[in-house]
């Protein structure tokens, strides 16, 4: 077994166990801090692939910005996990169908024929040049192949944007609003009145 195998086989392995804590851990703030460990070994893992632009996306999206908005989401709720539980051997067997589906999809599409340590000497044999650059060659390839594609997705997620701000600020007639204007204009005695009472005398 050669270095890059052992190093491959550590990720794979740290991987496939911080996986399976993600979906088996009853903490949910554990069960996020896995699944950060889960990205980060995925990103090692597109680094030996020579794949150096989705692991630094991977790191830098996911792990920086994704699972710090989960984690604060899942700290700031109260999630009740007795309720959670609740009807869940009734859900089993469908589940564990699903799961045994979606773990013979995986394995017929990462396969050792697709994915495996042994195909990474024939991934670096493509970028043996020592001026190769990944980033550089998939800027070259979105920005000359797919450029429609890519400005047509663009387009798509301004107008996604505009549209959520939108309907965001968008006047309600049941939505009570606040006149800044108004607000500044006000004077104590137009708010307060004060108003003499005579005392009542001591029983």
């Amino acid at each position: 077994m050669t270095f890059e195998d052992a190093v491959f086989t550590f990720f794979a392995a740290v991987l496939l166990g911080s996986a399976a804590m993600v979906v088996t851990i009853r903490n949910p703030v554990k069960s996020a801090l896995f699944l950060v460990l889960a990205f980060v070994s995925a990103a090692c893992l597109w680094m030996l692939l020579k794949a150096e632009f989705l692991a630094i996306v991977l790191v830098l999206v996911y792990v920086g910005a994704v699972m710090v908005l989960f984690l604060f989401v899942v700290m700031m709720i109260d999630v009740n996990l007795a309720v959670l539980r609740q009807g869940f051997a009734d859900y089993l067997p469908v589940g564990g169908l699903v799961a045994v589906l979606m773990v013979a999809e995986i394995a017929l599409a990462v396969g050792p024929k697709q994915f495996a340590a042994g195909r990474l000497a024939h991934a670096a044999a493509h970028v043996a040049h020592p001026h190769y650059s990944n980033t550089r060659a998939l800027g070259i390839l979105l920005y000359t192949t797919y450029v429609y594609p890519f400005e047509i997705a663009a387009v798509i997620l301004l107008v996604a944007i505009i549209a959520a701000i939108a309907l965001t600020m968008r006047r309600r007639p049941d939505t009570k609003y606040q006149d800044p204007a108004r607000q500044v204009e006000v004077r104590a005695q137009d708010r307060m009145r004060i108003v003499k009472m005579r005392t009542e005398p001591k029983a």
